[in-house]
């Protein structure tokens, strides 16, 4: 039996996505064994983040500044804009180094079984951002789900008055992916996206 803090502990990342209550354990057991190597420098990185996280008032991302690095970074091209639903969308786009704008995070999207209206996202600031000026092109980078793409249609048509291209990722087959594999809906859009040969 494990001391009631040592208990809590594995609770706590147990609720941490990704750790069921066996990870968590095996996470704290490590932890415990290399407290100076891993709970120190965990404990010192978890209390800084926790004391100067902020989220950003231009696009909603999660940094330690306001505004955030991204939307301070000279090399980003400012007349390009990606939306995406959530922080995690932006980190994953932003891993890749692909695409060289700004971003916008929604905090959600919209879903009316989950109650989650257009007043609930930040899509009144993405409109002030763009009524600001000095964007030409808006990508659409929600996930391929029905209330993400719901998201990105309700978008476009509230930024349609403003003078930007308005674009939207690619969906359908995976580079490597085979047929067998894929669900129907991959399926279906890949088949609608379908283009000539050569």
């Amino acid at each position: 039996m494990a001391s009631p803090e040592i208990d809590a502990l594995t609770q706590a990342l147990a609720r941490l996505p990704g750790l069921g209550p066996r990870s968590a354990r095996r996470a704290v057991l490590h932890l415990l064994k290399k407290r100076e190597a891993a709970l120190g420098p965990l404990l010192r990185a978890l209390d800084v983040v926790n004391q100067r996280l902020v989220t950003c008032g231009t696009c909603g991302n999660v940094d330690t500044v306001d505004p955030c690095a991204i939307c301070t970074d000279p090399r980003r091209d400012a007349r390009l804009l990606c939306v995406v639903e959530e922080v995690a969308d932006l980190w994953a786009l932003d891993r890749s180094r692909l695409f060289p704008g700004r971003f916008h995070v929604l905090g959600g999207r919209l879903s009316a079984l989950e109650g989650v209206r257009p007043e609930d996202l930040t899509i009144d600031a993405l409109v002030r951002r763009l009524a600001a000026g000095g964007i030409d092109e808006v990508v659409l980078a929600m996930n391929a789900t029905l209330e993400g793409q719901t998201t990105a249609h309700y978008i476009a048509e509230r930024i349609e008055a403003y003078p930007v291209r308005v674009t939207q990722l690619a969906h359908g087959l995976p580079v490597g992916g085979e047929l067998d594999y894929l669900d129907e809906g991959t399926l279906a859009q890949a088949l609608r996206a379908r283009r000539p040969l050569g």
